[in-house]
Formats: C-alpha cells, sequence, structure tokens
C-alpha cells in the first residue's frame, strides 16, 4: 500500500464537473492499492496517516499531527502509484490491486479514519477525478507499507 500525503490549505475533488469532497487544513491522501494489501496493511498505514506529525506547533517546528491540530483529510485511491515504468515508455500497471479487492481496502480505509477524525472527504473509486489543493509548504511524504 502507498500514500502520497500531502499537507494542504485546502483541496477538492470533482467527478464530472460536480465537486464530491472538499477540506480544509489537512492533508489529501492519494492512495494506491496493491494485490497482496490486506486489512491488517491497512490498519498499520492508518496509524501512521493519523498519529503523523508534520503540523507545525507554536514555534514552527512539525511537531503536531491532524487530531492536534482539528485537521481534515481528502482520500483519493490512485492505482497509478503502483505504476512499472523500468521497461519501455508505457507505465505497466499490474502490480495495482484488482479493483474489486483494491475497492473495498479503498472503503475500509476511509471508514476507519472517519472513526479518529471528524472531516473525512473522499473522491470516488474508479472514476475520472480533478483534485485541485493549496500544498502548504510545499509539504509531501510517501509512505509505503513495505517500509513500515
Amino acid at each position: 500500500m502507498r500514500f502520497v500525503i500531502q499537507r494542504v490549505d485546502e483541496a477538492g475533488v470533482c467527478v464530472e464537473g460536480k465537486t464530491v469532497g472538499e477540506i480544509k487544513n489537512g492533508f489529501v491522501v492519494l492512495t494506491g492499492i496493491s494485490n497482496i494489501d490486506t486489512y491488517e496493511i491497512a490498519d498499520k498505514m492508518i496509524r501512521k496517516l493519523i498519529n503523523l506529525r508534520i503540523f507545525p506547533d507554536e514555534n514552527g517546528k512539525t511537531n503536531l499531527s491532524l487530531k492536534n491540530i482539528d485537521g481534515e483529510l481528502l482520500i483519493i485511491s490512485q492505482f497509478t502509484l503502483y505504476a512499472d515504468c523500468r521497461k519501455g515508455n508505457r507505465p505497466s500497471f499490474i502490480n495495482a490491486g484488482n479493483p474489486e479487492l483494491a475497492e473495498k481496502i479503498y472503503e475500509y480505509i476511509i471508514k476507519k479514519c472517519s472513526d479518529e477524525i471528524p472531516h473525512v472527504a473522499h473522491g470516488v473509486f474508479g472514476a475520472q477525478m480533478e483534485v485541485s489543493l493549496i500544498n502548504n509548504g510545499p509539504f509531501t511524504v510517501i509512505l509505503d507499507s513495505d517500509e513500515l
């Protein structure tokens, strides 16, 4: 599982011209799920995400988590995080999770995050989406379950 986490001042996601999710101060989380991912792996990733301390404290040090600042989440499914670009110029997505499994785990991630964070918005699994954001920092972190 891979999360690309961007600390944002605001963000939104549209599908077919309609806003389906938006947040203020918090994280945009691009979420890639592979064929070997499980709910247990999702739980580890969620714990790390929720407790990640990358918001500034009163001294400007990155020392605060989403909960500390009443932050919000925008979770977007993105199978392209498993692009394999080693051969040729056209990426292969063979390592991305099959859509049925990936959608179940994606929905699980949204539910579990909602249990911890009051405002969790999300995109539409498998849809063509337009994501807009104002990255604060810029600050972007990549979490990979293989490295936890």
